[in-house]
């Protein structure tokens, strides 16, 4: 949203005089902290002039149509992930999403209360679009933590598994993506998963912190430095790249 601002030329005091709303709510909007209601949506079409194409009519329904499923982070797939530098995270439980097969992730979703075969279907093929970023011309950097433990947590069976851990060996081929386990006696990573971006232009950073419910996502100044200190102080405990390569390898031998 904030690319089309610019490009038209109007700011964020103007967009939101047009939409009846305030300027903070304009600026949750283009953090993808704020999810747009049907009539904001039909409003934004109109003043960037994309109601034949229904851009964020579209982007509403896309949000809408998922029920159970985490509203908030349509916003960071969408709009923060395409356009980062760089993606910090890490992962204590499970293979992180942009590095998940489409078995794995199907076993993950499967397991949720009350969802339909539809539902899994819509949200795998959503996790393996998601991926795609990894494929740009210019991707982000991904710079992936990853407890030890989730290479032995069963999510799937054995060939799942061994499937999943090839992928992320092949993965790490690429030049964009790093990834190194973190032993287990890493305690400030038992405050559960996150992702930092890195944004251009000089924008700040924005987080996203996940939980067994929900998630928010959060460009707040106290709130990035904090997830940033963790970070930093998990990384401390992570084994270099070469030995947790080598790690995945043993691993995956195991699951026979």
């Amino acid at each position: 949203m904030r690319r089309l601002r610019e490009a038209a030329h109007l700011s964020q005091s103007a967009v939101a005089a047009r939409l009846g709303c305030t300027q903070t709510q304009i600026s949750r909007l283009e953090m993808a902290t704020r999810t747009p209601s049907r009539a904001d949506a039909e409003k934004l079409d109109q003043i960037f002039n994309l109601a034949d194409r229904q851009h964020f009519v579209g982007l509403h329904r896309r949000i809408m149509a998922r029920p159970g499923g985490p509203k908030w982070f349509m916003g960071w797939v969408e709009e923060i992930e395409p356009n980062a530098l760089a993606l910090h995270s890490w992962d204590p439980l499970l293979i992180p999403g942009l590095l998940q097969t489409e078995a794995y992730a199907r076993r993950i979703f499967s397991l949720e209360p009350r969802i339909t075969v539809a539902e899994v279907d819509e949200r795998v093929q959503a996790r393996l679009r998601r991926q795609q970023i990894l494929d740009q011309r210019h991707p982000p950097s991904l710079l992936v933590l990853m407890d030890t433990g989730v290479l032995r947590r069963p999510v799937g069976g054995p060939e799942v598994m061994r499937e999943q851990l090839d992928h992320l060996l092949d993965a790490v081929r690429r030049p964009s993506v790093s990834l190194q386990l973190v032993a287990p006696e890493c305690l400030p990573g038992m405050l559960g998963a996150f992702m930092i971006a890195k944004l251009p232009n000089g924008d700040p950073d924005i987080v996203h912190v996940d939980s067994s419910a929900d998630g928010r996502v959060s460009s707040e100044r106290d709130t990035v430095t904090s997830i940033w200190n963790r970070y930093e102080a998990i990384r401390l405990w992570a084994y270099p790249e070469h030995a947790s390569l080598r790690m995945i390898e043993e691993v995956k031998k195991e699951w026979t």
